[in-house]
């Protein structure tokens, strides 16, 4: 019936034995996907793992604490940018080059975080999205950045070569496998952050600060700890973006990206982790793959294509229905499932717990 009987079920990791298996199941089939994708697919697969960082860290700040973030794409750049830049400029060891600049994406997400002290709902909204905007600029115009050309990712060593000890990655494989290993620990950490104090203190303050602050939680230091937290797993997800890309310019961190990572918590479900996991690799696939061939779709390919063709600007029709396709997409789910993926997750269990009746 759902009714708690000891203090251990707070936090355990897997409150049943069904949910243990299937997530032995997912992850076997997680760690043997390389043995039968193609190249192109572990690189979709790489970003899709990515972006699920990002949305988990993101839904920590809007889902849980309550606080509206569009400037996360600008944390994103900052980890992009500091885990090179400290990797070829400082010669760090990649471990250390990605934490570090996880930490400064974090040092901008406190700061970040004081305006929402005073700020809420549109206007908290307008301050991190001009966060964004300024991150992107500013990078665009120093030479440290490398500017408008942006950067090219090193070869990536997961080693310690200032000790003579190195690990190169030199395939798409082995770079999957990385990325899926520190995805599994980061969506593990945001499960148990959210089972401490300073996770039932977001929770409070997302359902009323009033009542929070009169419980004893102070909103100064939990308000700016969630914006830490969630640039945080922007910044890990930032740096290992760079080396899935390879080459990255300030412009693949604009306004839509940030939008799309708020798409992703959305339509996965507010204050569930594991609707951030599954609304991230929904909105990635479209995105990357089925948007992108949006010809090759069945019955409704030809289709597109005549509308493309007769009714929609010759340049980029194709490019801007993959954003038309995204906003279809994100309305659906607002009107007949405001609850996201993981409301549609509730119901289907409802209903077969429920059958035949």
């Amino acid at each position: 019936m759902g009714i708690k009987r000891t203090y251990y079920e707070d936090i355990e990791l897997f409150s049943s034995g069904t949910i243990l298996f299937w997530t032995i199941v997912l992850l076997i089939a997680l760690f043997g996907a390389p043995f039968f994708l193609s190249g192109y697919h572990l690189y979709l697969f790489s970003i899709i793992m990515v972006h699920v960082i990002v949305a988990v860290g993101l839904n920590i700040l809007v889902g849980n604490t309550g606080q509206i973030a569009l400037g996360h794409a600008g944390f994103f750049a900052i980890g992009a940018y500091g885990t090179v830049l400290l990797m070829t400029m400082l010669n760090l060891p990649f471990f250390a080059a990605l934490i570090a600049a996880a930490f400064i994406a974090a040092f901008f997400g406190f700061i970040l975080g004081l305006p929402a002290l005073r700020l809420e709902g549109p206007y908290l909204a307008i301050a991190t999205l001009a966060f964004g905007l300024a991150i992107m600029h500013i990078i665009g115009h120093t030479q440290i950045f490398g500017g408008r050309q942006g950067l090219a990712a090193p070869m990536l060593d997961i080693g310690i070569p200032q000790l003579g000890w190195s690990w190169m990655l030199f395939t798409e494989t082995s770079l999957y496998y990385l990325i899926l290993i520190i995805t599994i620990l980061m969506v593990l950490l945001a499960v148990n952050i959210l089972k401490t104090r300073a996770g039932r203190a977001f929770v409070a303050i997302r359902d009323s600060e009033i009542a929070a602050e009169v419980i004893g939680i102070n909103l100064t230091y939990y308000k700016t700890l969630a914006f830490a937290v969630s640039a945080f797993y922007a910044g890990i997800a930032g740096g290992l973006f760079a080396f899935v890309l390879g080459f990255f310019d300030p412009f693949t961190f604009n306004l839509i990206l940030s939008v799309i990572f708020l798409v992703m918590v959305v339509v996965g479900g507010l204050g569930s982790v594991m609707g951030s996991v599954t609304g991230a690799a929904l909105i990635t696939y479209l995105m990357y793959d089925l948007f992108k061939n949006v010809n090759e779709v069945p019955v409704l390919g030809d289709l597109i294509l005549h509308v493309s063709r007769n009714w929609l600007s010759a340049v980029g029709s194709m490019d801007n229905f993959n954003m038309i396709a995204l906003g279809l997409v994100m309305i659906g789910i607002i009107i007949f499932e405001p609850l996201g993926i993981f409301g549609l997750w509730i119901r289907i269990k409802k209903y077969w717990k429920t059958w035949p009746f």
